[in-house]
């Protein structure tokens, strides 16, 4: 068994203890102390860093008999030994945990949303709810709430007692372990079992700003940061604002409003622009119509062609507005991107799918379709007129 320090005291960044065993396995070495302030991953919150005796520790984890294990880069003898914290890493650890609870205990306490599960990640942290609904303005609350407590610098005390004790005590989750257990409690805020670490006041925090909301299946997933993550948020927000409000000469406050107007003219113009490739196609389809010569006896006109400055989708229109006349077979492709259509009037017994496939073969295209109207391309678009012109001996032209 390990005496677990950071139960007592999470501020603890250095201690000294014993090494019980020290046993390789793999490129790292698996370390048991008889007391230790490291954090193993547990309950959402990752595992502490730091060194025993100058090795660096990289992971931490329970083990079996209550034991904690330290994986570190190299042996560490039995005998006496040092440990020492990333206490960087542990305070940021202990407000997004502390923040944690004080905003699950507020979305209880505003509107009777219970946490299920909780995420401490490396940028940001998330906390699950179960409710009917989440709207902007319970994550407005719940967050000024938060903070309101943040500013108060009320006391974080720990307690411990069996389940039956805490229960008395008014814990608000049921425990099913037997023993002496732990318990987190905020003044008049949250008294839960928790044996992660926290801060000493909720002062400690900063402040909490909450970041997104999505929903997950039954639950929802609301994102957050606490403590210094918070303000770097909010520099790094504040930073890309003025960005956005330079590149586009207006004030911090008027960049939304500068944003809209620019979606909603881009989007009139692309309609525009849509209306105008379609006039384009259709004139370019009757001068392809116009220069083309008969297919065969039964006066099917073969167009073969490499449109100029063409898009896939451009190319496309163009095709089907060549094979919107009777007995019309199209074969079209673009230098510029290496993209080709096949496509042919309804009715004809060609099946443009399997031409398509057969002339892309040789050079390494890729692409398909159904019999009247197929699309590909190849990878080097200076093969395009190679390809055409495959196709059109598969047709018999």
């Amino acid at each position: 068994m390990t005496e677990r320090l950071y139960y007592h005291d999470s501020s603890l960044c250095e201690f000294d203890a014993q090494v019980i065993s020290c046993e390789q396995e793999g490129g790292r070495w698996k370390v048991v102390l008889d007391r230790t302030a490291f954090y193993p991953t547990s309950g959402g919150q990752p595992h502490d860093l730091g060194t025993l005796n100058g090795v660096p520790v990289i992971e931490v984890a329970d083990a079996e008999e209550n034991k904690v294990v330290h994986y570190t880069t190299a042996e560490v003898p039995a005998g006496a030994v040092h440990g020492e914290i990333d206490w960087a890493r542990r305070r940021d650890h202990m407000q997004q945990h502390t923040g944690q609870h004080l905003l699950s205990a507020a979305f209880i306490e505003l509107f009777q949303f219970p946490t299920v599960s909780f995420h401490l990640g490396k940028e940001i942290s998330t906390i699950d709810l179960e409710a009917p609904v989440i709207v902007p303005r319970h994550l407005e609350e719940a967050e000024r709430r938060v903070n309101e407590i943040i500013f108060e610098d009320r006391p974080v005390v720990i307690r411990f007692g069996t389940a039956e004790e805490l229960a008395e005590a008014g814990i608000r989750k049921k425990v099913e372990r037997e023993g002496m257990l732990r318990a987190i409690e905020i003044e008049g805020i949250d008294r839960q079992p928790c044996g992660g670490t926290h801060l000493e006041r909720t002062g400690q925090a900063g402040l909490l700003l909450i970041r997104k909301l999505e929903r997950r299946r039954e639950l929802w997933r609301v994102e957050f940061v606490c403590g210094l993550r918070a303000l770097g948020t909010a520099r790094a927000d504040f930073a890309t604002l003025t960005q956005a409000a330079s590149l586009l000469s207006c004030g911090l406050p008027e960049v939304p409003a500068v944003l809209a107007k620019i979606i909603e003219e881009r989007r009139m113009q692309h309609a525009e622009t849509k209306k105008l490739e379609e006039r384009l196609a259709e004139h370019e389809a009757r001068a392809l119509m116009a220069s083309s010569a008969p297919l065969d006896a039964y006066g099917s006109r073969l167009i073969v062609a490499s449109v100029e400055r063409a898009t896939p989708a451009y190319l496309g229109l163009v095709a089907a507005r060549v094979v919107a006349a009777d007995g019309a077979v199209a074969l079209l492709g673009s230098r510029e991107t290496g993209h080709v259509v096949f496509a042919q009037s309804k009715g004809l017994a060609h099946d443009m799918g399997g031409v398509l496939r057969e002339s892309l073969k040789e050079f390494g295209g890729k692409g398909g379709g159904p019999k009247d109207f197929a699309q590909g391309s190849v990878p080097d678009a200076a093969k395009v007129d190679s390809v055409l012109a495959r196709a059109r001996v598969l047709l018999g032209a």
